[in-house]
């Protein structure tokens, strides 16, 4: 297909695709004319991603940029390939120089270690050790319940996901999927979890009715 019908097909309009190649996200299609090329299923794949990524994901082009160098960059070694496309975008975290430091580190592996969750990822280590240590810095009481039961929830979760990305039939598609499943099913479990927030609130929490203050008049003054 043609550039025109590539914009079409994918909602994409033509200038982005062209920033798109440009920026190297999109591979180029086949050179057909000095001016023309031709672009295949597998651009229009990639064109949505790309979109996903951007639109609903919230990435940067140079973090879609590095996310999709990674899918391309390791062949057909399926845990490298996603270990890889997970790492691509990882905040960096340091965590200060608080005195909460060392009591969350202690918490973080008690709760890791309970799991058997071994060979950690030590940037997501520490990622979970700085939101642990600013909890405590914050004064909020019972973090490792709290902690806890995140970890809890993701066992059993954790398993579930794994097993819905390796469905496809590639290792290109399933990189894709534990891709998406990352940035775009953490958005959808975000926003889950404030709907489920805000039922439980509404069924917890006492609904208290102001009664309103009538107007002031000469005699009550």
């Amino acid at each position: 297909m043609r550039i025109a019908e590539l914009s079409r097909t994918s909602g994409v309009p033509v200038p982005s695709i062209k920033y798109y190649l440009r920026a190297g996200l999109l591979p180029p299609g086949e050179r057909t004319a000095p001016n023309q090329a031709d672009y295949t299923e597998k651009h229009l794949h990639r064109l949505k991603l790309i979109r996903a990524l951007i639109e609903v994901g919230g990435l940067s082009i140079a973090a879609v940029g590095e996310l999709l160098a990674s899918l391309d960059a390791h062949g057909t070694n399926l845990n490298e390939a996603v270990g890889a496309a997970m790492q691509a975008t990882l905040p960096t975290t340091t965590s200060s120089d608080s005195g909460f430091l060392e009591e969350a580190t202690r918490l973080v592996h008690r709760v890791l270690d309970k799991r058997g969750w071994q060979d950690h990822d030590p940037v997501q280590v520490e990622t979970l050790i700085s939101a642990v240590e600013t909890f405590q810095r914050l004064g909020q009481p019972d973090v490792e319940t709290i902690i806890e039961l995140y970890a809890d929830l993701v066992e059993r979760l954790a398993p579930k996901e794994i097993e819905w990305i390796t469905t496809r039939d590639s290792t290109d598609g399933v990189v894709e999927a534990a891709i998406v499943g990352t940035f775009i099913g953490g958005r959808a479990f975000s926003a889950l979890r404030s709907l489920g927030h805000e039922a439980a609130a509404k069924k917890r929490l006492p609904q208290v009715r102001l009664e309103s203050t009538p107007p002031a008049t000469e005699e009550s003054v």
